[in-house]
């Protein structure tokens, strides 16, 4: 159920469209381009695409009985891990940094883009299989500069193995153990971040983790507990070793 198109301007901005014209796409389906030519990333942010990267979106449909359509992130980014961590068994330093990027030590691997439409979120995943693309302010990295040579047909079969796999716990209740797969691969608590905050500007703390809705909680200063719903969180320095 993996479809593949030459280049189009997004994956996600496609199934959106064919969502809003009433089209049910089963889960399980994923559209999967070459390029992408208006490819985005959260908050609006473009996204930098690259031959022989992956750059994909599938659908998961709603039902009443599942957990907040936000922990879905999390979920999507635990199936990706996953999915690196089996090529690459012996990559060191990869962590999952809340809510929706994959990171080799501090350089971007991986990004993740939920969209929803109605009853149904677009889960759109880019990761850099052939080459990292530079962007202002970020470290990037991709699995070719480490070493590790893998076809974008390959790793799309894989990944859509462990998502689906991953979904379907999702929506039969195993959220509070997806939930703990997520942070036993996120950064380490107590490593030392900043959150950028519309409100507050810049906050600093130590990672203390998420809740039990996916909300990422920072601990500060003087010991208090701050739930982070939205903004962008990066390490301070060099992160914390260990697991």
């Amino acid at each position: 159920m993996i479809e593949t198109v030459a280049e189009i301007p997004s994956t996600n901005g496609a199934l959106l469209v064919r969502l809003g014209g009433g089209e049910v796409l089963a889960e399980g389906y994923w559209l999967v381009a070459d390029r992408q030519s208006a490819g985005r990333g959260r908050a609006g942010r473009a996204w930098s695409d690259g031959f022989g990267n992956f750059m994909g979106s599938t659908v998961v449909n709603l039902r009443g009985s599942d957990p907040l359509p936000q922990t879905l992130a999390l979920v999507a980014g635990l199936a990706v891990h996953e999915t690196v961590s089996a090529i690459a068994p012996t990559l060191a330093d990869l962590w999952l940094k809340w809510p929706n990027d994959l990171l080799v030590v501090d350089a971007k691997l991986a990004g993740i883009l939920l969209e929803r439409q109605r009853d149904a979120v677009v889960i759109g995943i880019g990761v850099n299989l052939a080459q990292a693309p530079q962007v202002p302010d970020r470290s990037t990295a991709s699995l070719n500069d480490l070493g590790i040579d893998i076809s974008r047909d390959r790793f799309s079969t894989d990944l859509a193995a462990r998502l689906g796999d991953a979904v379907d716990r999702w929506h039969y209740g195993e959220w509070p153990l997806l939930r703990q797969q997520w942070i036993s691969r996120a950064l380490p608590t107590g490593t030392l971040v900043s959150v950028k905050d519309s409100d507050h500007g810049t906050i600093m703390g130590a990672f203390a983790g998420i809740d039990d809705d996916g909300v990422a909680l920072l601990r500060l200063a003087d010991g208090a507990v701050r739930a982070i719903h939205a903004g962008d969180i990066d390490m301070v320095g060099t992160h914390a070793s260990g697991g």
